[in-house]
């Protein structure tokens, strides 16, 4: 996951830095709060877990070049809804860094902004979820409209942040504009799998009733 380099210049990168400077209090509020819902050993398992998971979508799943970024399977609505908002961006911040520094080092300098990219529409995705979801519902039991809520608001969000990274870099020129089309239009068909990838996962969780499990957050299986 990345924005092209050289896309956005040593003076406007500036930008990225404190964008990703917010993302990071977000991330660390929403880890703080896990912590004491279900204890920092339970928060820490899991953003291991989602780390792992990172490095699948980034590594291991197919991806490939399109116009102004890449296009990843990145579930950010699966990390969400089973391992909880907080360890889901410890384990996209930790993903992102190892990518940069292990296997794609032309990355790093786009850390902020690739950080951003990634974690505010999770935020959004949170926000989202207080408002569909019903405080007595669990996750296992949600239904096929509402994780497609969830995963077209996180795919959408990270399409709108790229398109603003590649405007803010490289201006509107026809050229840019079309890139980020074509990127935008590639990275929506994700849209088609997250959520049943997501019902996949939280049928299979239902079978095994995890609740009270440290591996997965309170919610999957236990009312708010």
């Amino acid at each position: 996951m990345h924005i092209e380099p050289g896309l956005i210049d040593g003076a406007k990168i500036t930008l990225s830095y404190a964008t990703a400077a917010a993302a990071g209090a977000t991330a660390l509020y929403h880890v703080v709060k896990a912590g004491r819902e279900s204890g920092l050993a339970s928060v820490a398992i899991r953003s291991l877990i989602a780390t792992l998971g990172v490095f699948v979508f980034f590594e291991v799943l197919p991806h490939f070049p399109v116009g102004v970024s890449e296009v990843h399977f990145i579930l950010g609505s699966t990390l969400f809804l089973i391992l909880g908002a907080g360890p889901a961006a410890i384990g996209l911040a930790v993903g992102l860094l190892i990518q940069g520094l292990f296997f794609a080092p032309f990355d790093l300098p786009q850390y902020g902004a690739n950080l951003t990219t990634l974690l505010v529409p999770l935020f959004a995705l949170h926000e989202l979820a207080k408002r569909i979801i019903a405080p007595g519902t669990v996750y296992v039991d949600l239904e096929y409209r509402q994780v497609l809520a969830l995963s077209t608001v996180y795919q959408a969000g990270v399409v709108a942040w790229v398109a603003f990274w590649a405007v803010y870099g490289a201006g509107f020129g026809v050229a840019n504009l079309a890139a980020i089309g074509t990127f935008g239009a590639a990275y929506m068909a994700v849209v088609l799998i997250e959520p049943l990838a997501d019902l996949a996962v939280l049928g299979l969780a239902k079978s095994l009733k995890g609740a009270g499990s440290r591996l997965v957050t309170p919610r999957l299986c236990a009312a708010a």
